[in-house]
């Protein structure tokens, strides 16, 4: 019988230490190599056009551009590889943000290793794979008659996102909304960034606008 190929991955995080914890895990299965690592969205085009991955795996907290927006750019892609996410992230919106990009798979870091590895030959396959805790919510969204009511406003936004968009509504600074949040104004810039992206929009009035039309910013 023919040795099968191993899968090819490429790991898109910006912790280091994680790449290395999850590249050991990988390659301990002995059919899953590890080709290459990348620690932004910025790096990830480069690296998918030397190393040819098989799949992808994607964290969305990523430093300028999103995950989010990288899965889009691949997605978009001819015969680009599958996109395994793998994140913190656990919210509603990050979910449904990550699947409308294109997202094969969805698992919340804290997974095992022996999900991780069954999700990485799942979606090298050509299959898609969710965490349990995933795979109920995203049932829920699709079949309980009251998810439209219950969904919070512009969904797609995780919950600290829409915090920021609706001080910046009422028409704070990137500086006001990091005191009243207790958060460096580089982070508020980050979240700003990753609002415009999930928003589709290029400028902080077209948030503003769609966040009002939303009744975000109301005292």
């Amino acid at each position: 019988m023919k040795d099968v190929p191993a899968v090819r991955v490429l790991i898109v995080d910006d912790h280091p230490l994680f790449r290395h914890g999850l590249r050991a895990a990988l390659e301990s299965s002995g059919d899953i190599e590890v080709v290459a690592e990348a620690g932004s969205a910025a790096e990830v085009g480069d690296a998918v056009a030397r190393h040819r991955p098989t799949v992808v795996i994607m964290d969305l907290g990523l430093p300028g551009a999103s995950g989010v927006e990288a899965t889009r750019r691949l997605a978009a892609a001819e015969d680009a590889p599958p996109v395994l996410v793998l994140t913190m992230s656990d919210d509603d919106g990050s979910l449904v943000s990550a699947l409308q990009a294109g997202a094969r798979g969805y698992l919340v870091k804290g997974a095992g290793r022996d999900t991780v590895l069954h999700a990485v030959h799942t979606v090298a396959a050509g299959g898609a794979v969710f965490g349990p805790d995933v795979a109920r919510r995203i049932s829920r969204l699709l079949t309980d008659p009251r998810g439209n009511a219950a969904q919070p406003r512009l969904p797609m936004l995780t919950a600290r996102e829409r915090e920021v968009l609706t001080l910046a509504a009422r028409g704070l600074n990137n500086h006001r909304i990091a005191a009243a949040l207790v958060l460096s104004e580089k982070t508020v810039r980050n979240h700003i960034g990753r609002i415009f992206e999930k928003l589709q929009v290029t400028s902080r009035v077209e948030a503003v606008t769609m966040a009002r039309d939303a009744g975000l910013g109301e005292p």
